[in-house]
């Protein structure tokens, strides 16, 4: 049995997003009787968010799905700033045309996780730009900078590992934690929002906002944070050996999303099922059951039901097939990834190691050597091991292209453009 009540609570804690509650009985009691309004704050470093940031949407998501209103508040203004929490060291600062081009890009995905609109379960999307670019900087120090303890902000962790570090923190990124406390004060006046949720390490920035919030004289607030999240061998999500699994389609096509989840460990499968599918509990039950051989066919679940909700359910399906035919019958599908190469460099002949970098399967001509000389590379499924070797049009199949493979899973069609 939960030890919430509350619908919202209650399938946050059984698929264990929960990390922190600031008042377990407080909020439990807030959503078991009103429609309750939070946010989560997404700062736009990037065009795209990448998989880590899925968590966070998806408590939005089950947010409106138990009859709540969510937020996804875009730091447009917090963003000129850059949050230094757990950094080695502070973010480069963008311009004013970077962030709102980001934030433009991320919006995109929202969409699919979240149903926005002017009703009152209807989610917002915010830009905090709307008040802190136009802050006065006197008239803030005075009613809100007052509030602060220099002492207390000192004794956070996200401060307190840089500063054991000995790596300098910014009197510009100090202020990133006032100014998100803020953010929570002006979210509770403009729209009545309690709560702010985000990644276990926000905690002390959004207790700092709950403090202000109580101290300039708004109802009272509410922090609620999810545990940061590891892979079962200790890699960071949303990251592969590749890059950043963006979630944007323009950054990264469905078939390498799909593919990332795919390739999730045995120990996380059941974890992921909860956190990152729309799954009903029991049967999630039932697939976290299985073991053995079976659990690749698990696997292929999760990656198409994640991969689903953000390119939908038909990419997600294609996802799925291509990989079947490319991996288990050993075929050419027209939806792997492809890279398009001038006929004319094809007649005068490319050199393997060039190619395989012009595909993007290895980041230079010495890690492509290693990759020939450990025997992962095939052309049109056949091992080649000469990394003298040229490719020209006599490699060009029947289907109009060349299969470039590296290992069982990365796979790229050379178009001749």
């Amino acid at each position: 049995m939960s030890r919430f009540k509350s619908d919202f609570l209650r399938t946050l804690d059984e698929r264990g997003f929960i990390h922190q509650v600031s008042d377990e009985t407080g909020l439990d009691e807030l959503f078991s009787k009103e429609i309750v309004t939070g946010y989560i704050g997404f700062d736009p470093t990037a065009p795209s968010l990448h998989a880590g940031s899925l968590i966070q949407i998806m408590m939005l998501h089950w947010m409106q799905q138990t009859g709540h209103r969510p937020i996804s508040l875009m730091g447009g203004g917090t963003g000129m700033v850059g949050d230094p929490s757990f950094k080695d060291e502070a973010r480069q600062l963008m311009t004013v045309d970077t962030i709102e081009g980001n934030i433009a890009s991320i919006k995109r995905v929202f969409a699919n996780y979240l149903a926005y609109g002017e009703g009152p379960k209807d989610a917002l999307m915010i830009n905090n730009a709307d008040w802190l670019r136009s802050l006065n900087y006197l008239e803030f120090l005075r009613d809100v900078g007052r509030h602060f303890s220099v002492n207390r902000m000192l004794s956070f962790e996200s401060v307190k590992t840089r500063l054991d570090r000995e790596q300098s923190l910014s009197f510009l990124e100090f202020n990133y934690m006032i100014l998100q406390a803020y953010d929570f004060v002006e979210l509770a006046k403009r729209t009545g929002c309690r709560l702010q949720m985000g990644g276990s390490d926000q905690w002390g920035n959004i207790v700092n906002g709950i403090d202000l919030g109580h101290r300039m004289g708004t109802q009272q607030l509410f922090a609620l944070t999810s545990p940061l999240l590891t892979t079962s061998s200790g890699a960071k999500m949303g990251k592969s050996a590749t890059g950043a699994i963006w979630l944007n389609p323009d950054m990264l096509s469905a078939y390498d999303f799909w593919q990332y989840w795919r390739n999730t460990e045995d120990a996380d499968v059941p974890r992921f099922l909860k956190l990152y599918t729309t799954l009903p509990m029991d049967e999630i039950a039932k697939l976290s059951a299985l073991g053995g051989s079976e659990i690749n066919e698990v696997k292929k679940i999760l990656a198409t039901e994640i991969t689903a909700i953000l390119h939908g359910r038909t990419a997600a399906e294609e996802a799925a097939e291509t990989a079947r035919k490319t991996f288990e019958e050993g075929g050419l599908s027209e939806n792997l990834p492809s890279v398009e190469v001038p006929t004319a460099d094809l007649e005068a002949g490319i050199g393997l190691l060039s190619l395989i970098v012009r595909a993007g399967l290895a980041g230079s001509n010495g890690e492509a050597r290693r990759h020939v000389q450990g025997g992962a590379v095939r052309i049109n499924d056949q091992a080649v091991s000469d990394e003298r070797m040229t490719i020209g049009t006599g490699e060009i199949t029947g289907d109009g292209v060349i299969k470039l493979s590296l290992g069982k899973k990365k796979h790229i069609l050379v178009r001749p453009a």
